[in-house]
């Protein structure tokens, strides 16, 4: 059975694409989130700003979930949940682009 995800992909008026998810991310649904991206990726690349990438509202994420920001990590910047920040700098995203923890709500 797979983790219940949301992603949603939003394009705002100065130009830059959001990829926001929301939930979960594991095995069971991480290529629902990498085909997103991947798209958004695509057609992003038109615009000098890098794909946002938001996971504020992701409570947990695996290893797979890591890979795939890393296989766009040249064109995506990452906002995350502030207790998910410490496993993306310990991976070594934060070394090969920008990852920011969202301010406490």
């Amino acid at each position: 059975m797979a983790t219940p995800l949301e992603v949603h992909t939003d394009r705002r008026d100065d130009g830059t694409t959001v990829v926001a998810a929301v939930g979960e991310l594991d095995l069971s649904n991480v290529a629902v989130f990498s085909e997103a991206l991947g798209a958004a990726v695509r057609t992003g690349r038109d615009v000098t700003a890098p794909v946002r990438v938001d996971l504020t509202r992701i409570e947990y994420l695996d290893s797979g979930a890591i890979n795939v920001l890393f296989d766009h990590a040249d064109a995506i910047d990452v906002l995350v949940n502030p207790i998910l920040l410490s496993v993306l700098t310990v991976s070594g995203l934060d070394k090969v682009t920008k990852v920011e923890a969202a301010p406490p709500q």
